[in-house]
């Protein structure tokens, strides 16, 4: 039916190199038509860097879809790299994403470690946000974090060490454990990663390891505090019921400190993105604010 299944995927509009500092090139896609609604897409990880999943959630023919990769993950150079990698980077970041491509403001959409940087980029520029809509928001406390690494069954500190370290076998070693445990956390099939992948996976959980050590540089000011400063604008969560990864308590959060956001359940599904359920929402929920700039969902 209608709004239910993914889009097809096209080919860039345009790519960028976006030099920003220190070293690091931004690879930044945009997807769509030129004069469609502008939307940023941000990646989940930290580290993961862009898929064909997260634009093909939007209508090509109606869109704008702007999708960077984050310092050191993805196409961005170097891949991997942690120094000057930190939130307010990252936020530095998209500003400089949104002055070059001449956006004044955008829908703003991402999931899980990408809607908490949504929230942060909401929070730092308001007046650059026509409006939210954020999966499985993650709030990168502390507390999460410890849950997470017990729920996956992993030692974070002794992956880190292995990551971080000189030995290739041993990195190689602690990506495939923890992509293992984050995929069978999420509901996913495993698989086997190829020799490829797997230096990819060591490059992306390198940068993840090293925010989950320093709090995701939010311990100072926290995602909730910072909800305070978020504009007015139509912002929807969607949660899946069943999300082991990013559990639903710190989606109620979310909705308790944004009073004119709503939350809705998705039941059934975990943190995978790509569940039917997930796909229906995510794609649904673009299509009714492509038709008239708001979220027509029920309150939870």
């Amino acid at each position: 039916m209608p709004g239910s299944a993914l889009h097809e995927d096209t080919p860039p509009l345009a790519t960028h190199a976006l030099p920003v500092g220190h070293g690091h090139v931004l690879h930044v896609a945009e997807h769509g038509v030129a004069d469609g609604l502008p939307a940023l897409v941000l990646h989940g990880g930290p580290g993961s860097g862009g898929t064909p999943l997260l634009r093909r959630f939007f209508d090509p023919r109606r869109w704008r879809i702007v999708c960077p990769d984050q310092r050191g993950a993805g196409r961005s150079t170097p891949r991997g790299a942690t120094d000057h990698n930190t939130m307010a980077e990252l936020l530095d970041d998209l500003r400089r994403v949104r002055e070059a491509l001449g956006i004044e403001r955008w829908l703003v959409v991402g999931g899980s470690w990408g809607a908490t940087l949504a929230i942060a980029h909401a929070a730092a520029e308001p007046s650059a946000i026509d409006g939210l809509l954020l999966r499985a928001t993650f709030l990168a406390r502390r507390e999460d974090i410890e849950a997470f690494a017990a729920a996956a069954d992993l030692d974070l500190a002794a992956l880190a060490h292995a990551l971080h370290g000189t030995d290739r076998s041993a990195a190689r070693q602690a990506a495939r454990r923890w992509w293992r445990a984050e995929q069978q956390l999420a509901g996913t099939a495993p698989g086997e990663p190829d020799a490829a992948q797997l230096d990819a996976l060591v490059d992306r959980y390198r940068v993840q390891s090293h925010y989950l050590r320093a709090d995701c540089f939010l311990a100072e000011s926290p995602l909730l505090a910072r909800c305070a400063a978020l504009p007015q604008v139509p912002t929807l969560l969607l949660h899946g019921s069943a999300d082991r990864i990013c559990p639903p308590a710190g989606a109620r959060l979310v909705a308790a400190a944004l009073p004119h956001a709503r939350l809705r359940w998705v039941e059934g599904a975990g943190h995978d993105p790509t569940h039917p359920a997930m796909v229906a929402a995510m794609v649904r929920a673009l299509e009714r604010f492509a038709a008239d700039g708001r979220f027509d969902e029920p309150a939870a």
